[in-house]
C-alpha cells in the first residue's frame, strides 16, 4: 500500500467516526431536517452513505436495471426505500459497524471512497451548523480528485481558478477566486453557486 493510499484509508475511517459521533447527538427533528442534497433529508443522506455496506452486486445490478441504468435515479430510490425499512438508529448502527469497511466506488479507489464520505458528510453538517471536516481532509479530497470526478457534477470553471485560502489547492485556470477549501469542495460539487471573479465584478460595477 502506498503512503497516499494509507493516508486516504486513515482519513476514511476518521471521517466515518466523526460523522457517527455527530449523528449520535441528533434529535428526531435533526434527522428530519433537509440536507444539501435536493429532496433528501439527513436520514436519506445517511442511508446513501451506508448503502454500499449492505448492497451486494446482484442487488445493485437489479436496482440499476429498474432505474433504466440511471445511477442518480437508482440512488434516490434506494435511499428512500431504506429509510422506510430502517430506523434512524439502525442507519447509525450501520455506519458505526462499517467504520473500517474497505468499500470503494467502481474505478474510484480509496480517493473515491473518501470523496463520497466527505462530500455527503458536508451535505449533513452544513445545513445543521455542525463542525466541518478538518481542512487537511478536505484538501486531500481535492488534491486526489481526477478529471472524471471533477466533471461529474457539471460545474464549469472556465475562466476562473479556485484557490484555497487555508490549504495549497488550485483548481481551474483563469481569474483567481480565493476561498476556504471547504467552500471550493461545495462549489465544484454544485452545493454552492460559482462565485464571480473579482475582475468580472469590478467590470460590471
Amino acid at each position: 500500500m502506498s503512503s497516499i493510499d494509507a493516508d486516504l484509508k486513515q482519513h476514511i475511517h476518521a471521517e466515518r467516526e466523526r460523522l457517527a459521533s455527530l449523528l449520535a447527538g441528533l434529535s428526531d427533528k435533526g434527522w428530519d431536517s433537509p440536507s444539501l442534497c435536493s429532496g433528501w433529508r439527513i436520514r436519506e443522506v445517511v442511508a446513501h452513505i451506508t448503502a454500499p455496506f449492505r448492497t451486494n452486486l446482484p442487488r445493485l445490478v437489479a436496482g440499476l436495471a429498474a432505474a433504466r441504468f440511471s445511477f442518480d435515479r437508482y440512488a434516490d430510490r434506494a435511499a428512500r426505500k431504506d429509510t422506510t425499512r430502517m430506523s434512524d438508529a439502525e442507519l447509525l448502527e450501520c455506519l458505526r459497524a462499517n467504520i473500517t469497511n474497505a468499500w470503494q466506488p467502481p474505478g474510484g479507489g480509496p480517493a473515491g471512497a473518501l470523496s463520497h464520505d466527505t462530500i455527503h458528510g458536508l451535505d449533513i453538517t452544513e445545513p445543521l451548523g455542525l463542525p466541518s471536516p478538518p481542512v487537511e481532509r478536505v484538501a486531500l479530497v481535492l488534491a486526489t480528485a481526477n478529471d472524471r470526478s471533477l466533471s461529474y457534477f457539471g460545474v464549469d470553471l472556465t475562466g476562473m481558478q479556485l484557490r484555497g485560502t487555508d490549504a495549497d489547492i488550485r483548481l481551474g485556470e483563469g481569474e483567481p477566486v480565493d476561498m476556504p477549501v471547504k467552500d471550493i469542495l461545495l462549489t465544484i460539487t454544485g452545493r454552492r453557486p460559482l462565485p464571480r471573479p473579482r475582475t468580472a465584478s469590478l467590470t460590471r460595477e
